[in-house]
């Protein structure tokens, strides 16, 4: 049987597949820019559903639902499972975002503000820098090959039409978020403390010299000092990359163990 006379006997096992698949579309890292255009994004989406629906009938028959509304429900529970590998990957940048915004208001760039066609939002500079050099690495070391196979592997882990509502899922999900906190101060940490140590100095060359004008030196400071240490930790920068998207894969496949 060739794959288009299994498309048309599984018209409907198809449409549950393309929409799991485009799930990642809307919220991914890379897959989910808003700089790529729709119909792109859905002729991708497209692709693979077709290359993926052979592996996923090997797997066993599907029966899709037979009334409107259980199909429908059905068609949120696919999506559901593709926005949530998404999101899971989504949240490892939102801790980078969170990062350039801190080091923004440390070193003095919280005025400036760069449209990011990715996402259609205003970022400070330094985020924009550190977002843009994530995705370089998340790209060089793979990261958007191991999205894809967590798509093709949610399809053994959650066969279509099996996700069972879990509460532990919402807990999972809090966690991930939460943790956008620590790992965004973790990034930002350093050049936070070397500003603070600045301040400091400032504070004290201030008290003991009232005839300086302590803000004329002290921004430039700020700013050198905050650039200086951003250019030393970047190879340091790009090495937790690699462990965080490590990590972000490992919550993927926690995210779809939940929905068993």
């Amino acid at each position: 049987m060739d794959l288009f006379t299994l498309l048309q006997d599984h018209a409907a096992v198809f449409l549950l597949m393309l929409t799991r698949c485009s799930g990642i579309f809307m919220i991914a890292p890379f897959f989910g820019s808003l700089n790529i255009p729709v119909m792109v994004r859905a002729a991708a989406a497209f692709l693979f559903a077709v290359v993926l629906f052979p592996v996923v009938d090997g797997l066993g028959p599907v029966e899709a639902p037979t009334s409107v509304l259980m199909y429908t429900a059905a068609v949120l529970e696919e999506l559901f499972i593709g926005w949530l590998i998404g999101f899971v990957a989504y949240v490892c940048f939102s801790a980078i975002h969170m990062a350039g915004k801190v080091m923004d208001m440390q070193v003095g760039f919280a005025i400036v503000n760069v449209m990011d066609p990715t996402s259609g939002q205003q970022i400070p500079l330094i985020g924009s820098f550190l977002y843009n050099l994530g995705l370089i690495v998340f790209l060089v070391t793979n990261g958007h090959h191991m999205i894809i196979t967590a798509l093709a592997e949610s399809f053994r882990v959650v066969p279509l039409l099996t996700m069972q509502p879990n509460l532990s899922l919402t807990m999972i999900m809090v966690n991930f978020t939460n943790g956008v906190f620590v790992t965004g101060m973790k990034i930002a940490m350093p050049v936070t403390f070397a500003i603070l140590l600045v301040n400091v100095a400032l504070g004290i060359l201030a008290r003991t010299m009232p005839q300086m004008n302590i803000f004329v030196v002290g921004i430039p400071l700020q700013l050198m000092v905050g650039v200086g240490i951003l250019a030393m930790l970047l190879p340091f920068y790009v090495m937790f990359l690699g462990g965080m998207f490590d990590e972000m894969y490992g919550k993927i496949s926690i995210a779809l163990q939940a929905l068993q």
